[in-house]
């Protein structure tokens, strides 16, 4: 009891002396000196601003809904203001980043509620991954649109400047060159390869080489393994960068190489052809390395027959030019539509003439608007005396419309929309495309064969100009790769049955029968070849 006496004594003391002596100034022996100003220290002071008030006391208002409470450092404290900042509605909440939170995810492949959780590196290789695919500018992320998208989707995302994408976008290049080159390592596959080139305005050469493998998966990859000024277009120098390219890769077995159908090509495969040999892994001495583009091809083939249009086509495309060569006439044509009552939702395009395929989709489209077309003198003055004075090369199609040019129309959309057809299928490259490749030409030369004996002397025509291309490079079985004719084997669907037929159907019985002779020859030699490996390796 005496301890907790003197206990409380002592505290009482305490508080009397405490009181006694002055809170601001400190006895000297020079006399009482201030004492300075102590800093506030509690959070909540980062929330509130001081004031006072009509009678001279401190109070405290929150920033965010203006609420104020008493603030006397000696009598208040600051419990009130941490309780009002736990329930303060405008408050901004922070996140807890190390916390994963439940949120909506709907893509490809998850659809339902997910774990998710804020990391900045993720988003902002999110960002790049995006500028890369999209071919977005590296000024996208400091425009305005983009850093008030970001601030409303996601406040915590700090947006990184041009510079910063661009070092990011090559760190990512980097990153899968260098995954690329240990998937070579580790599968070694036989690659084949695309390439092209090409000269811009500024007269500068350029060329990209693509590699097609499939991995242990076989799954079907395209890459660009290559894309690079070059000094000419000669072969030499083509096929010195294609070299070096695959030596940087470490690629050395080529399976085939597919280019176009210019003669510095052939240079290039030649020389390309060389180097595997020295590096000894040159497939069948490079004897069927060389494999024609068929898209190039059929362009040329397709271009040949254009020359033969029609007057009719020409008339189509001389009516679609006048139609959109002004708002105003465009309006009428609209008007004119509206009246016929023609239900179509496809705009009227004009063609190019270094392009087959959009004379195609020019006649395809313009022929649902056959009506208006026919009706548009009248809410058009002018359309008529375009087509009547206006004068070609040829001087054969000033005049309007006539009964049979719509049927014209009809018939070289017929005749082309097979050629658009293959184009579409062996131009994709996400799948396998060459076990159809030896079918796609004979279905072409069949279709040919079938126009040439037409009744329609325009199609006819076009058909034989046509034909004269197709001979040039698929007329004889040695102007073609042998690789098609393996691919088209090796596909359950064909068999050799039916490339024996298919040859005999294109060249007659007597070549026809010569090369599936030799064909199956080279099938029993290398079956016996096999037995023969088969028994050594018994032995």
């Amino acid at each position: 009891m005496a301890e907790v006496e003197s206990r409380v004594s002592g505290v009482g003391s305490s508080e009397s002396e405490i009181t006694s002596s002055p809170t601001n100034s400190v006895e000297t022996s020079q006399g009482p000196k201030k004492r300075k100003s102590v800093q506030c220290r509690s959070t909540a002071w980062d929330h509130f601003e001081k004031f006072k008030d009509d009678n001279g006391g401190d109070r405290a208002k929150c920033r965010y809904c203006g609420r104020d409470y008493k603030a006397d450092s000696r009598l208040n404290g600051t419990t009130s203001l941490n309780t009002h900042l736990k329930k303060c509605p405008k408050i901004p909440r922070k996140v807890d980043n190390t916390q994963t939170q439940l949120c909506l995810q709907k893509d490809g492949q998850i659809n339902g509620v997910v774990l998710w959780k804020f990391e900045q590196e993720l988003v902002r290789r999110a960002l790049v991954e995006m500028v890369i695919t999209e071919e977005l500018p590296f000024s996208f992320v400091e425009k305005k649109g983009f850093k008030k998208f970001m601030s409303i989707a996601q406040p915590l995302f700090n947006v990184p400047s041009r510079r910063t994408i661009t070092r990011d976008c090559f760190q990512v290049y980097n990153e899968e060159r260098l995954t690329l080159m240990k998937n070579f390592r580790e599968v070694k596959p036989k690659i084949c390869l695309t390439t092209d080139t090409w000269t811009l305005l500024q007269r500068i050469n350029y060329m990209y080489l693509t590699g097609h493998f499939i991995d242990r998966d076989w799954v079907l990859h395209k890459r660009i393994l290559n894309f690079c000024p070059i000094s000419s277009h000669k072969g030499d120098e083509m096929a010195k960068v294609i070299g070096n390219c695959l030596l940087e890769w470490k690629l050395d077995k080529v399976f085939t190489v597919t280019v176009d159908n210019a003669s510095s090509n052939d240079v290039t495969v030649k020389e390309l052809s060389k180097q595997l040999d020295m590096w000894k892994t040159n497939s069948m001495s490079g004897k069927h390395l060389h494999v024609r583009c068929m898209a190039h091809i059929l362009n040329l083939i397709v271009q040949d027959g254009l020359k033969e249009i029609d007057v009719s086509v020409k008339r189509v495309r001389q009516a679609v030019r006048y139609v959109r060569s002004s708002p105003q006439r465009s309006l009428k044509f609209r008007e004119c539509c509206a009246h016929q009552e023609v239900e179509c939702s496809k705009i009227l395009c004009l063609d190019v003439p270094t392009r087959w395929n959009s004379t195609y989709l020019m006649l395809e489209t313009t022929q649902n608007f056959e009506k208006a077309f026919d009706k548009l003198h009248l809410f058009d003055d002018g359309f008529s005396t375009h087509l009547c004075t206006h004068v070609c090369e040829d001087r054969n199609i000033a005049g309007p419309f006539v009964c049979d040019d719509w049927v014209n129309v009809r018939n070289v959309i017929k005749f082309l929309e097979r050629f658009h057809e293959l184009t579409e299928n062996f131009l994709g490259s996400r799948y396998v495309t060459s076990n159809c490749h030896f079918e796609d030409i004979c279905e072409l030369d069949s279709h040919l064969k079938a126009c040439l004996a037409s009744d329609d002397t325009n199609l006819s025509t076009m058909s034989g100009k046509m034909k004269e291309k197709f001979k040039k490079y698929w007329g004889e079985p040695e102007k073609m790769n042998k690789m098609i004719f393996i691919v088209s084997v090796l596909d359950p669907h064909n068999k050799l049955e039916y490339v024996g037929f298919a040859l005999e159907e294109m060249f007659g019985e007597g070549p026809g029968k010569k090369l599936t002779a030799e064909w199956e020859c080279e099938n029993k030699i290398c079956e016996n070849k096999a037995i023969v490996e088969k028994e050594k390796g018994r032995l």
